[in-house]
């Protein structure tokens, strides 16, 4: 993984100084609350509803031991013994005091990690394949590139006050495990006839208010030509971008304003003006980048072990079914760990667990972690004649649920437990389909479905891209809830559709019940997932089960 320069550590050390500062005058009164929040957002400090939150950025999501050690030393000594892993491969601490940010951001320094431009109107964290380096059916790994735009966006002079944020997401597989199609420029590495390496741009991609699935604005761009195409579709949208609306300053609503064409015609008259100022030297710092992405010494040993696990032990054969995945060295699996427990908040983990992971990864995963979009963590490359081993470990510290891409593996925003910004909470209802399903033991024979919830408009949980999406909304003063089906975050990305009207809190288990049973019902076999079945089907069944099952609501779901 990428080790910090002289340059970058000197960096991050002045950056934290500066803050130490401004937190000095905050909290002596020289600065007021509105002059600081500038300030605080540059260094990834939010205030919520109850206390600041300081969110961390982790680079395309990974991690070694020592920066999870970190991570956990600074969840017990300044908050509250844990921390959240998000949907921005991030992580964040929501109950620091403001006089001990400046400590945790050096504390976070001495482990090559920072909080800069996880929040404000920047470029932000970029986001990976979190099986990057690992997944058998990679193209090529695509964190070296992720972390050569790192560099590139950190303090660009140009893109410290955009119209709004932006964020980018890269996948070196065919299979989109980084959600690409939803983000504001999404890379998909690619390969030409020729067999050379080069990217598909999409762009203007965004859920929130105003979901959209990104557009093709290069079908293949060549690898020496990203970093300049990259510089020229910011640059034309910081021109254009609208700055009197913040709901339509976005990226996608510029592209959806003047139309991919037009923009693409912008782009293209900039990146021949961009493209010299470069002279290479992005190819040589991707070079030199490369080299710190080496792929481990992978060994070679016999997987009987594993083997004699799985006819042995119905428990550990299940985990293994459900939380590994194929890797693309002989012998080897990836390994999620989820972070779902049935009626856990989703994304959460203890200090004590974040060092158990820390101790698994240097003892049987080369001393590599992964933060996933979906909230768990990865161990990308574990022997499988240590598998056995690794599980009892998980299982002893409560981390071996076996229900990676089930419907309890939930992705949920803070929400209002948290956020200032949410209007409905996302946790609890998490929690309660989790354990409904549980209770019916029914998880294995459902299979891969995906449900994701957002305690408000603004999406965090990507609930337009869930198979199942649930919104939560202030509705005179009651918490109401939308659900949408038939969203997907996979490179056949598309947008749920709402069913029809809101449910009150108590009526959501009852209504994914509704929809599952439904499913189950009309499947064609049992090899059919969800989404396949949603697609061949359509709304109409599953909606017949939402409302004309429950008779109050029949003619509310007819009228809409």
């Amino acid at each position: 993984m990428y080790r910090y320069s002289e340059f970058d550590a000197a960096y991050v050390a002045k950056r934290n100084t500066e803050f130490r500062a401004q937190v000095e005058r905050r909290i002596d009164g020289a600065l007021t609350e509105d002059e600081f929040k500038p300030l605080r957002l540059m260094n990834g400090l939010y205030l919520q509803l109850h206390a600041y939150m300081l969110r961390v950025a982790v680079p395309y999501g990974t991690l070694d031991a020592r920066q999870m050690r970190q991570l956990a030393y600074i969840a017990q000594r300044w908050d509250k013994g844990y921390g959240h892993f998000t949907t921005r491969q991030n992580i964040q601490f929501n109950w620091p005091q403001l006089r001990d940010v400046p400590d945790m951001l050096d504390a976070l320094a001495q482990v090559e990690m920072h909080a800069i431009q996880t929040s404000g109107n920047t470029i932000r964290n970029v986001t990976a394949d979190h099986f990057a380096g690992a997944a058998a059916d990679e193209i090529a790994d695509p964190r070296p590139v992720a972390e050569l735009i790192r560099q590139w966006s950190t303090d660009h002079p140009e893109f410290q006050f955009l119209p709004r944020k932006f964020k980018i997401a890269v996948t070196g597989a065919p299979n989109d495990r980084a959600v690409t199609a939803a983000h504001d420029i999404g890379l998909r590495i690619v390969k030409n006839d020729a067999g050379e390496i080069g990217y598909q741009v999409l762009v203007g991609g965004g859920l929130g208010r105003t979901p959209m699935i990104g557009k093709v604005i290069a079908d293949y761009l060549p690898e020496a030509d990203l970093l300049p195409y990259l510089e020229a579709i910011v640059s034309v949208w910081n021109l254009l971008g609208r700055r009197d609306n913040k709901y339509k300053s976005r990226i996608k609503i510029t592209v959806h304003e003047h139309g991919i064409d037009e923009i693409r015609s912008l782009v293209d008259a900039r990146f021949a003006e961009l493209k010299p100022a470069f002279k290479g030297i992005d190819q040589e710092m991707l070079s030199e980048i490369r080299a710190a992405f080496a792929p481990p010494a992978f060994r070679e040993a016999s997987t009987e072990g594993y083997e004699a696990a799985r006819a042995a032990d119905p428990a550990f054969r299940s985990w293994a079914d459900t939380n590994l995945t194929a890797h693309r060295a002989p012998g080897y699996a990836i390994v999620q760990i989820s972070l779902k427990a049935h009626g856990a908040t989703p994304g959460d983990a203890t200090s004590e667990q974040m060092r158990v992971m820390a101790d698994l990864a240097e003892r049987y995963g080369h001393d590599e972690l992964r933060v996933s979009h979906e909230q768990n963590i990865v161990l990308p490359h574990v022997h499988k004649g240590d598998l056995p081993a690794l599980y009892a470990e998980l299982k002893r510290h409560g981390l071996a649920t076996a229900n990676i891409g089930r419907i309890s593996d939930i992705i949920a925003c803070p929400g209002m437990d948290y956020c200032a910004l949410a209007t409905a909470r996302s946790i609890p209802i998490a929690q309660e389909i989790a354990t409904r399903f549980q209770q019916l033991r029914n998880e294995e024979d459902i299979g891969d479905l995906k449900i994701k919830i957002s305690g408000c408009i603004n999406a965090c949980g990507h609930h337009h891209v869930g198979h199942i999406g649930i919104l939560g909304l202030d509705r005179a003063g009651v918490e109401n809830y939308q659900i949408t089906l038939g969203g997907d975050h996979t490179e056949a990305a598309s947008l749920g559709q709402r069913t029809g009207p809101g449910f009150a809190a108590e009526e959501v288990v009852p209504a994914i019940e509704r929809i599952v049973g439904r499913y189950l019902e009309l499947r064609d076999s049992a090899e059919e997932s969800f989404i396949e079945a949603y697609r061949r089907l359509g709304m109409a069944p599953f909606k017949e089960a939402l409302y004309d099952d429950a008779p109050e609501r029949k003619d509310k779901a007819h009228a809409a």
